[in-house]
């Protein structure tokens, strides 16, 4: 199971907040479940039952995570979707309204050009700004 976020999310909230102070807004805070169970998933046998509630259980820690390194007296509202990656993000942003995206990347070598970078497309088709924060060292 990957786990890209862990040792980044504190520089990814930084900059959350440094915007979101700056300029009076809410902080979304989303989480995709990617249940699609493609070929970069376990092999150790778990089923498609096993593997999404695997990815739900990460990006809803991944939400409680983020949560809790913004500030109390920040507007947030969070949420936890089930879907592709790129499309429920853009879609999320369409719905909402937001103004800006501000998302982690750390795709890189085999799994960048077997998977591709979620934050890449979403830069790429976002109607709106989007600020990308290295998840990887």
């Amino acid at each position: 199971m990957r786990e890209r976020t862990t040792g980044r999310v504190p520089f990814l909230a930084a900059v959350s907040l440094l915007l979101a102070d700056r300029f009076g807004a809410t902080v979304h805070v989303l989480s995709v479940v990617d249940a699609r169970n493609r070929f970069e998933s376990p092999t150790g046998g778990l089923s498609v039952e096993a593997w999404a509630d695997a990815e739900r259980d990460r990006a809803e820690r991944a939400v409680e995570d983020a949560v809790a390194l913004l500030h109390d007296d920040l507007s947030v509202e969070t949420a936890t979707v089930e879907g592709a990656p790129k499309a429920t993000i853009l879609d999320y942003v369409e719905d909402e309204g937001t103004e800006m995206v501000v998302m982690g990347h750390g795709w890189t070598g085999l799994d960048h050009y077997l998977i591709g970078s979620v934050a890449e497309k979403v830069v790429r088709r976002s109607p709106v700004p989007v600020v990308t924060v290295p998840l990887t060292d």
